[in-house]
């Protein structure tokens, strides 16, 4: 019998060690001479031995020094015939397992003698005997090695572990909503078979609890044309119809073949934009997808939801068999097929459902679709064609390129797209980060175009009822040049509409002290400035009136008339100054028209900021807070 011992101590220049290596070895240095010593009952194969993250699965049976067992996992020493398993580095274990496992081969047999201090009588020991153990006493733990490999840790109580047998291809895996195709077979852990194999594969959706938990957990790791076995603790044993009886069942072994998986993304969050992919496109997902505003070119077909038969338009038939092209953000294609087409692959085929708030029912309406209708299409990418690089380009070129995208976001603006149209400006304020003008013209003529599109944010901003973002957009130029007469306006006329008159005025007032010729506009803003006090003064009086020549008990009812004041009357964010666009798309006030104030907004997020679907869309991925350059 071989005597096992902690081995030589590390070199002074090894690297420093996890708070787990540390623990191991403060838990070594227990081991004395004689304390834990071994005997090879029966060769194991190989020369390979069980490392951490290795799970090793093993029979067991302890034994008193006079040979009396105490303890076994064998039928024929009373045990339930059941494995144990543990995961090296990981599972709670005594410390004579900890140090005899990874010495042993596959198909070893080995005895292990243990003095107290290394099997439940050690201080701390992180594992509690069982009842009637004989903790005190010098034991001998028969071992056989059935099985180790590298474990997939599927759950962090290591309830759920997976052992790859073949690699499937590619990098992406399952997760809700998708729709899985899989073999499925299980037996239980002493090897008895509970769910036969089947020629059909089994076809079910992640989340539905349609498999138990912890097969669902392990399936979402895999990749397509991956096998695999799931072993599945009777923790996450839950009821499903794969398996609806579970009774008895401590723990399953499932071999699970991920035959396929139909990528299904909910893109709302609430399920009723679905988009489903039925053909895999080229390229790796996302990257290669059109997330940026990209020339595109697809098929596609349209269809009532309820009526699969009712095609409203096919581009094979209706567009004489060309393909549509059309370019993404300017809003010439519903927002809910947008949305689905930026996360598609080249050659890739989806069907998305969509409901009418995303469909039709804010864009020109095909003659056979009826209003509130929820539509199917069915979409093929053909490609599409990136934007042009600004790199090698010179000023010039570059301000030519800028103002393409400035007019698109104005002809969206006075379409009423705000949320598109802004998204523009900011592309365009991001893209003006790397621009760099050589003389003193250029930045002039850079100075003016990167107010202007400011100018135009806060203007989207106005529109949307979002007036605090606005006064931000113009501070954004107000900083840099404090007299700019434009901002001066936009910012007052934003204070003006969030009820903050004094800051308003001050800002109205100040146009006209640094620029005389904008006195009219200035003079005009400051009347209606002076009609919205007056309306809010007098609706304060009427809700107020008479409240303390009320006798008690009648104030509930002042109350409620105020109230009820408060919900006829309009309050300050109206926006009825705006009556009119100008030519950068800006709002205009009534009586007198506005001058030319261009306008612009914020960032929600760097790919919210590219698109207004671009929190939606990655929501949808999972990936709510990822950067993609």
């Amino acid at each position: 019998m071989s005597h096992i011992d902690a081995g030589d101590p590390p070199p002074a220049a090894a690297k420093k060690k996890s708070p787990a290596e540390e623990a191991a070895e403060k838990r070594r240095e227990k081991l004395t001479p004689g304390s834990l010593m071994k005997a090879v009952i029966r060769s194991g194969s190989g020369d390979a031995t069980p490392t951490d993250g290795d799970q090793v699965i093993i029979h067991c049976t302890t034994r008193t020094m006079d040979g009396i067992v105490v303890n076994s996992t064998r039928r024929e020493h009373g045990g339930k015939g059941i494995p144990l398993r543990f995961v090296l580095g990981r599972s709670k274990m005594i410390l004579g397992f900890a140090e005899g496992f990874p010495t042993m081969l596959k198909g070893e047999i080995a005895m292990f003698k243990m003095e107290p201090k290394i099997h439940y009588a050690e201080d701390d020991c992180p594992v509690t005997a069982p009842d009637g153990f004989p903790k005190d006493d010098e034991l001998q733990f028969e071992i056989e090695m059935l099985d180790f490999f590298k474990a997939k840790v599927i759950s962090e109580d290591l309830e759920v572990i997976k052992k790859i047998v073949d690699e499937g291809k590619g990098w992406e895996t399952p997760r809700e909503p998708y729709e899985v195709t899989a073999r499925i077979t299980a037996r239980t852990a002493d090897g008895k078979d509970i769910l036969p194999s089947k020629e059909v594969p089994y076809f079910f959706t992640l989340g539905k609890s349609e498999v138990p938990k912890g097969l669902e957990m392990g399936i979402g790791s895999m990749a397509r044309k991956e096998k695999a076995t799931i072993y599945v603790s009777s923790t996450y044993l839950t009821e499903s119809s794969l398996m609806p009886q579970l009774e008895g069942l401590e723990e399953v072994h499932f071999e699970v073949e991920l035959v396929q998986f139909t990528q299904v993304r909910d893109m709302l969050g609430d399920g009723r934009l679905i988009k489903r992919r039925v053909v895999d496109g080229r390229g790796e997902f996302p990257m290669d997808c059109p997330l940026h505003d990209s020339l595109l070119r697809v098929h596609y077909k349209g269809m009532l939801l309820d009526e699969p038969k009712s095609v409203f338009y096919d581009t094979k038939i209706d567009n004489d068999g060309e393909p549509l092209e059309f370019c993404s953000g300017k809003g010439l294609v519903p927002e809910g097929f947008e949305m689905c087409v930026r996360l598609m692959l080249p050659g890739e085929k989806s069907i998305v459902t969509c409901p009418p708030d995303f469909a039709y029912d804010k864009f020109p309406r095909p003659a056979n679709v009826p209003e509130g209708a929820h539509v199917r299409w069915e979409i093929e990418l053909l490609g599409f064609e990136v934007p042009k690089d600004w790199t090698g380009l010179n000023f010039k070129e570059i301000m030519e390129e800028a103002d393409k995208i400035k007019n698109t976001g104005n002809r969206l603006f006075k379409e009423g797209k705000f949320e598109l149209a802004k998204a523009k400006y900011e592309k365009l304020l991001r893209e003006y980060n790397h621009v760099h003008p050589q003389d003193d013209e250029e930045g002039k003529v850079f100075a003016n175009s990167r107010n202007s599109l400011h100018l135009n944010v806060a203007a989207c901003y106005q529109k949307i009822g979002e007036y605090r973002k606005s006064i931000e957009a113009c501070n954004k130029v107000l900083d840099a040049n404090p007299v700019h007469v434009k901002a001066l306006y936009r910012r007052g006329m934003s204070y003006m509409l969030c009820g903050d008159f004094d800051d308003a005025r001050n800002d109205f007032e100040k146009m006209i002290a640094v620029d005389k010729s904008s006195e009219p506009d200035a003079t005009a803003a400051l009347l209606k400035l002076k009609q919205k006090e007056q309306e809010i003064e007098k609706k304060a009086r009427k809700q107020f009136k008479g409240l303390f020549d009320k006798k008690p008990g009648e104030i509930s009812e002042v109350g409620a008339e105020a109230e009820g004041a408060k919900n006829a009357g309009d309050t300050v964010g109206s926006a009825e100054a705006v009556t009119s666009t100008d030519r950068d798309g800006s709002e205009k006030p009534s009586p007198r028209a506005e001058p030319d104030y261009a306008f612009e907004e914020e960032r929600p997020g760097l790919i919210g900021r590219v698109w207004p679907s671009a929190r939606r869309i990655f929501s949808s991925l999972g990936l709510n807070r990822c950067t993609i350059l």
